[in-house]
């Protein structure tokens, strides 16, 4: 298996230069975004300003690197998970902003699928984010019966 980070899910941060170039970046590509029918854009690589090369990339990966620009763009750090990627518990606990021994019980819940692989648990990506998604909806129902409960009683807000 390949692996597109040194290190697995290492953030990329940008400094302030990288942000401020990811920026005009952004705002130079943006005239060039593919739409929906295109299926392949052409880059152009120019190296040592004599030596060029044009390559084709799927118009869903420049879509991705425009999405990528635009979060550096704002200072925040990147990093790329393939969505088949298996984490561990701790890294799954990381993307959830929980604690490891929280994520451990909505394991043993059945709350989230997981695999073992010798005696460690393993969290599919796509698992996590379908946990994530169901979880924020459920999150922003309950708010929406309070905000209306609140404004029937005429709480002032």
């Amino acid at each position: 298996m390949s692996t597109l980070m040194p290190n697995d899910f290492e953030a990329v941060a940008p400094s302030e230069a990288d942000a401020l170039l990811a920026r005009e970046s952004t705002q130079r590509l943006a005239a060039h975004q593919p739409d929906s029918a295109t299926t392949t854009v052409q880059v152009q690589f120019v190296s040592d300003g004599d030596k060029s090369e044009l390559v084709d990339v799927p118009a869903a990966a420049f879509q991705l690197f425009l999405q990528t620009l635009n979060e550096m763009s704002q200072g925040h750090a990147v990093t790329l998970i393939p969505i088949h990627k298996e984490l561990t518990t701790q890294q799954a606990a990381d993307l959830l902003n929980v604690s490891r021994p929280y994520l451990v019980k909505l394991l043993e819940e059945g709350k989230i699928p997981c695999r073992t692989v010798g005696k460690y648990r393993r969290v599919r990506f796509d698992d996590l984010l379908a946990f994530k998604r169901k979880d924020d909806a459920t999150r922003a129902k309950v708010l929406d019966q309070l905000t209306a409960e609140a404004q029937e009683l005429d709480m002032g807000y």
